[in-house]
């Protein structure tokens, strides 16, 4: 391990990955509490049409793609109130469309697809200086703006109309949710890439919920889960020559398979009434 560690371009993929997975456990949870869990699809989605059009422009894709991602996550939020339609079905509108534009892009300008390509599919190993620190800081953000609004958002997430009557500014609450949802889908499209980063949003999450009792334990196990996929992914990645991202998210599954056989054992093993 220290002998991969002398690497910087491991540093800062460990450094990158390890961010992005607690950032993305966290969310995960509220988003599967509060029947959101294919947000993070949708997005992605829409994160495609940013990276296509930062290429497109010449100019960072991360960045791009998260002024992209960031209005439509706004759009979706207002598209749901105004036109009266289910979360899921403004999803669907918008994700539809910014897969469309970026595939429209792609094809005006076909002198980046290898670029575009390590967007879609993830490639945490060459992950540049820039876009660690980057990365870091915005995780370390949606953390904590996350932090400062947690027994609001919990309260919410529990209960939306006692939430709302007891003077919780719910409307504010889901569009800040779905803007830091939004910022860290994109940042963790270096990590597992466009087509598998909802994985890392949904995939731990749920494996804290097969098996805690209480959020805060549940939180916790999200995280381990997490964190512990992508350092031995990439561990696996340098050490077998495999896809870091396709690792990260089959090692996420191991450990929610893992879970859902605890609690299936525990529920047996449970006292009938």
């Amino acid at each position: 391990m220290e002998a991969l560690l002398a690497y910087g371009f491991l540093q800062r993929a460990f450094l990158a990955g390890v961010s992005i997975a607690v950032a993305c456990a966290v969310l995960g949870l509220f988003l599967i509490l509060r029947r959101d869990a294919m947000i993070g699809h949708g997005l992605s989605h829409i994160a495609f049409a940013g990276v296509a059009l930062g290429l497109f422009l010449n100019i960072l894709p991360l960045a791009a793609a998260l002024a992209v991602s960031a209005v439509a996550a706004v759009g979706m939020i207002k598209l749901k109130d105004r036109a009266g339609l289910h979360g899921d079905t403004a999803i669907g509108i918008l994700s539809s469309l910014g897969m469309a534009v970026g595939i429209l892009l792609a094809s005006l300008a076909r002198s980046f697809n290898v670029e575009l390509m390590a967007y879609l599919f993830g490639d945490i190993l060459a992950i540049e200086p820039l876009e660690v620190g980057l990365t870091a800081g915005l995780a370390a953000a949606v953390l904590l703006v996350v932090s400062l609004n947690y027994a609001k958002i919990l309260f919410m997430t529990f209960d939306r109309e006692s939430a709302r009557v007891a003077g919780v500014r719910v409307a504010r609450l889901d569009m800040l949710l779905m803007v830091l949802t939004a910022v860290t889908v994109v940042l963790g499209m270096k990590v597992v890439g466009i087509l598998l980063v909802a994985a890392l949003i949904v995939i731990p999450a749920a494996a804290g919920l097969q098996v805690a009792s209480r959020f805060k334990t549940a939180v916790w196990v999200s995280t381990a889960t997490a964190v512990l996929s992508v350092v031995l992914g990439l561990i696996l990645a340098v050490e077998i020559n495999i896809p870091a991202a396709a690792a990260i998210v089959i090692l996420c599954f191991l450990v929610f398979g893992l879970a859902t056989l605890l609690k299936v054992m525990r529920l047996r093993a449970a006292p009938k009434v």
